[in-house]
């Protein structure tokens, strides 16, 4: 990096940062993404894709059409004690890895002019309301300075610290837990298991591979001590499962964790940053729209940098566009998320689907949004 002034700054390389910065370099603004890693990484997430963002990721040249994602149609339901219910997705989806997307998609931003600055994180993030101006100061003491900042710094950060962002000040109690595997199971389904306290999803991926990603209890893992006693106890009590577990070749040698996942409601305008993907708000994983709404999230924040002449009007315009979009299906979602992760509830939720077919719909319906160009 060679000079400490930029049109855009993006903090985050996940999905809407990508996309944000492959948008906004396509259009020609001088755009600088700070990510803390170096690609590819694997991130604990769902990896299933909404087709609500695919007309768009075609039109873009983002789609990756050459590893060729998994087609999923259907949707599996299965209660702690293991009773299934199954339904036609609405609009379906696709299931691929972060691994591979979010690798794809910086070579795409690479090409498209987007500069890197990778394994640095940015540690503060100040407006300077007399120039107009951004200063972020960079680990190791750097300073540079932007027009616009864009947090794309995912689920939480030491910027929403600084921030003082409300969702910072209370304790969650979930963790998620992530593996690849290899296992005979149907291809074209994403499917939901609920467990005592949690729930675990799993799809097809690229090359054959299955996503396995649970949430699970905080309070959990402390008791049994480890995630592997932890999934004896605990998840192998629905049998699907155990099934699962038992029969998987698993590719990692350890499992992707993260905690302190949190599904309060956010702002998605922070101190004149523009905030994108889970930085704004983070839909809880059974709805299966986190990606896609990430990448909707980047589009309407390139879009409104790029079709809006000052601070004000971008700012105001996009919470808008946000709120529209997003904060009536992210309310939903945690509603819904009630349905889960106990005995009771969990049959009550499968019954649901099995016996009301129109208000399962309904739901499925409002959390997932319309078709994006």
């Amino acid at each position: 990096m060679d000079k400490n002034h930029w049109e855009i700054i993006i903090i985050g390389g996940g999905l809407a940062g990508l996309i944000a910065a492959h948008q906004l370099s396509k259009a020609g603004k001088d755009v600088l993404l700070i990510e803390k890693k170096q690609y590819p990484f694997h991130r604990v997430c769902g990896e299933y894709i909404s087709n609500e963002v695919r007309d768009f990721l075609i039109k873009e040249n983002l789609y990756p059409s050459d590893i060729e994602p998994a087609e999923i149609t259907k949707f599996r339901l299965t209660s702690v004690t293991g009773r299934p219910a199954e339904m036609d997705l609405d609009l379906g989806g696709f299931g691929v890895s972060r691994y591979y997307l979010d690798e794809f998609l910086y070579n795409k931003a690479c090409s498209i002019g987007t500069t890197f600055l990778l394994q640095t994180q940015a540690e503060d993030v100040s407006f300077i309301s007399q120039e107009d101006i951004f200063e972020v100061k960079l680990q190791g003491g750097d300073i540079i300075y932007g027009k616009h900042v864009l947090g794309a710094f995912g689920k939480r950060s030491k910027i929403d610290k600084q921030f003082q962002r409300d969702f910072m000040k209370t304790k969650s109690p979930f963790i998620g837990v992530k593996y690849h595997v290899r296992v005979e199971y149907p291809q074209d389904m994403v499917a939901l298991h609920n467990f005592e306290g949690g729930y675990c999803g799993i799809n097809r991926i690229e090359e054959g591979k299955f996503n396995l990603c649970y949430l699970g209890s905080r309070e959990q893992l402390r008791a049994f001590g480890n995630i592997p006693e932890m999934e004896r106890q605990v998840l192998h009590k629905n049998p699907h499962l155990k099934a699962i577990f038992e029969n998987s070749d698993f590719l990692f040698d350890k499992p992707e964790v993260i905690n302190e996942i949190n599904f309060s409601p956010k702002n998605p305008v922070e101190n004149h940053v523009l905030m994108i993907g889970d930085a704004a708000g983070l839909i809880t994983p059974l709805c299966g729209n986190g990606m896609a709404i990430a990448i909707h999230t980047g589009k309407l924040a390139a879009d409104n940098i790029l079709q809006s002449r000052d601070r004000l009007s971008i700012e105001k315009k996009y919470s808008q566009l946000w709120n529209n979009h997003f904060k009536k299906r992210l309310w939903i979602g945690r509603k819904v998320q009630w349905l889960f992760g106990s005995q009771m509830v969990s049959s009550l939720s499968v019954n649901l689907m099995r016996h009301s077919e129109f208000v399962a719909g309904k739901i499925m319906e409002n959390t997932h949004g319309t078709r994006v160009t």
